[in-house]
């Protein structure tokens, strides 16, 4: 057996034992991530604290309560950067909203993004080409409709050709007409008041009476997209079937 064909015994159990350790820790942490969902808990900081103390263990009777306690010579300002620290992670936490099957999305949508205005934020951040390759076989029951809500109640006008790019993909993913015959009433009115706030948002074209020959050029290009947008508003109409 050459030098090279020699198998390194300990490297594999080393391999092996962070690979159980991975494994243990990824079902501990599940464990309590189901935990904190029947439980319902208040915020997503409550449910980030079970998590991150699911690997601690009750205390027996045996256990000694006590000992030496190390203080800190500021404990104000340990206590301040610690929390600067935890607010900053939970942030980069909530913004890393980047599924990559329908699956995740669904997960993380209903744990994580408990909030119109977070919802808002996550679809927007992915955008319509991403949602449209997620959903391209089923949005999923029940889902559209939390969809259009959360883009009804959260709509700027600053980010109407996005929301446009966005219900177009959605329009085009599988069985599309049959989750939008199952929108309930409320679903139903959310997708018609979201139309009429994209409606309301479209400006008229300016004119160009008054303008110099450099700034008429410069209106060319945003009235010609500004065209494709009223007439992709116009297919969508069609789509959602809003009256």
């Amino acid at each position: 057996m050459e030098r090279n064909d020699i198998i390194d015994f300990k490297a594999l159990e080393k391999e092996l034992q962070a690979a159980l350790s991975a494994d243990e820790k990824y079902k501990r942490e599940n464990a309590a991530k189901l935990r904190a969902v029947e439980q319902r808990v208040a915020s997503y900081e409550e449910f980030r604290g079970i998590v991150l103390a699911s690997h601690l263990k009750p205390l027996e009777r045996k256990d000694k309560i006590g000992g030496k306690r190390t203080v800190a010579w500021n404990c104000h300002a340990t206590q301040r950067e610690t929390s600067q620290d935890e607010a900053t992670e939970i942030s980069q936490e909530k913004t890393l909203f980047q599924p990559e099957t329908s699956a995740e999305f669904y997960r993380d949508w209903r744990r994580h993004l408990r909030s119109g205005p977070e919802r808002y934020e996550a679809l927007l951040q992915l955008g319509g080409p991403k949602l449209g390759h997620l959903f391209q076989t089923d949005v999923g029951f029940g889902l559209l409709g939390e969809l259009l809500v959360a883009l009804a109640d959260q709509v700027r006008p600053a980010d109407r050709l996005v929301v446009l790019g966005i219900l177009h993909s959605l329009a085009g993913t599988g069985r599309f007409a049959l989750n939008l015959s199952l929108l309930s009433p409320t679903e139903r009115e959310s997708c018609r008041g979201l139309f009429q706030k994209l409606q309301a948002t479209s400006a008229p074209r300016p004119t160009k009476e008054g303008l110099s020959q450099k700034e008429r050029g410069l209106e060319e290009q945003p009235g010609e997209l500004q065209e494709e947008e009223e007439r992709l508003l116009q297919e969508l109409l069609g789509l959602y079937q809003v009256d």
